[in-house]
């Protein structure tokens, strides 16, 4: 199984949160070959060679950061001809603005589902089930805050990296469930 995960981070915690969803990934199914880079170096092909995709990114005023939604815009093509078809996602964003997890990350990982929905994708969310849920997890996925009561980076917890670690675990267990069938 080859899992993807594309992201972009702007101080370094939504690679950290990439990170260890592959990590986690790779502990529930250590024969699955997994690929972490930079949306802005993603290519079509990429997704198209990839069994898995997990998208992450840092919310920008409230919606996904331009280098993550100009790989999304960059999928038209795929989507004609039905090339993501039946392949599986998962989402997490990072959010540090002001208000509860940093306004817009449930709007973000929402649009980032209904893109892999576009596209016939099977989507895994974060049940409240999994280990870390209470931590960084909403139903859509993995939703860390990583930003200080002023607004201010102040970095991902271990906390939220631990439900990052099972978040990973478990889109890899669904997707070894899923694409067996």
């Amino acid at each position: 199984m080859k899992i993807l995960i594309a992201y972009h981070s702007d101080y370094g915690s939504t690679e950290k949160m990439a990170q260890a969803i592959a990590a986690g990934a790779q502990a529930a199914i250590p024969e699955s070959m997994i690929t972490l880079q930079q949306a802005t170096d993603t290519t079509l092909e990429d997704l198209q060679q990839a069994d898995v995709l997990v998208f992450g990114t840092p919310v920008h005023m409230g919606s996904m950061a331009w280098q993550m939604k100009k790989l999304v815009d960059s999928t038209s093509k795929l989507w004609m001809e039905n090339l993501l078809e039946g392949k599986v996602g998962g989402v997490f964003a990072t959010g540090g603005g002001l208000g509860g997890e940093g306004g817009g990350i449930e709007h973000t990982l929402i649009s980032l589902h209904s893109h892999f929905l576009q596209h016939g994708m099977l989507t895994i969310g974060f049940p409240k089930s999994l280990p870390g849920y209470i931590d960084a997890g909403l139903q859509w996925g993995l939703a860390a805050r990583t930003g200080s009561h002023e607004g201010m980076p102040q970095g991902v917890s271990d906390a939220a990296l631990a439900a990052a670690r099972s978040y990973g675990a478990h889109i890899a267990r669904m997707a070894k469930q899923i694409l067996s069938h």
